[in-house]
């Protein structure tokens, strides 16, 4: 599996507020395990927004195409840059409702447009579901961090500061979540 690297992890996982300078674009990013619950080594992964395809969409279809067991339960946890919009949870909570086998769970950085009552019925809806919606925090932060990044290459940053700032972060958006829901 691709890793990201240090740099994308900090700058598209982070979590403040505002973007200071110099700008640069938000994507979304969806870094995914699976793991079956006989114990056997999970399976990870991530993916980006392409070409108008959401990366949630593109998750789904990867899940798809592995041809699962479905005898077997499996658990998905996924770590976000943004939370869903509401076309994907929808797609989501469709995904999961004909795949019984799986339980899924999505831990967001940050609410996409959750001020907007649309991308709020989004989120109820997932969290009314079989999918629930967190928002990432400290152990969530670290489990992406040491699965999902590139540790070779030199940093010029401190990473137990970066996971404690974007814990930190979290607190406010957790309390935005908590009153959508």
């Amino acid at each position: 599996m691709a890793l990201l690297t240090a740099k994308t992890f900090r700058l598209q996982f982070n979590n403040k507020r505002r973007v200071t300078k110099p700008y640069y674009p938000r994507k979304a990013l969806l870094c995914y395990q699976l793991t079956p619950q006989n114990g056997s080594t999970p399976t990870r992964g991530y993916f980006k927004n392409k070409k108008k395809r959401h990366a949630e969409i593109r998750f789904i279809n990867k899940i798809k195409s592995m041809g699962l067991d479905e005898t077997q339960c499996y658990q998905v946890t996924c770590y976000l840059t943004w939370s869903p919009c509401p076309s994907c949870a929808w797609e989501l909570v469709d995904f999961i409702k004909a795949h019984d086998h799986l339980n899924l769970g999505i831990f967001a950085s940050r609410l996409y447009y959750h001020w907007c009552r649309h991308q709020q019925e989004g989120l109820r809806l997932l969290c009314g579901s079989q999918v629930p919606v967190e928002v990432m925090g400290f152990p969530e932060f670290a489990d992406c961090w040491e699965n999902f990044v590139d540790h070779e290459e030199p940093l010029s940053f401190n990473p137990s500061e970066m996971l404690e700032e974007l814990d930190k972060n979290s607190r406010a958006i957790k309390r935005r979540l908590e009153k959508i829901k």
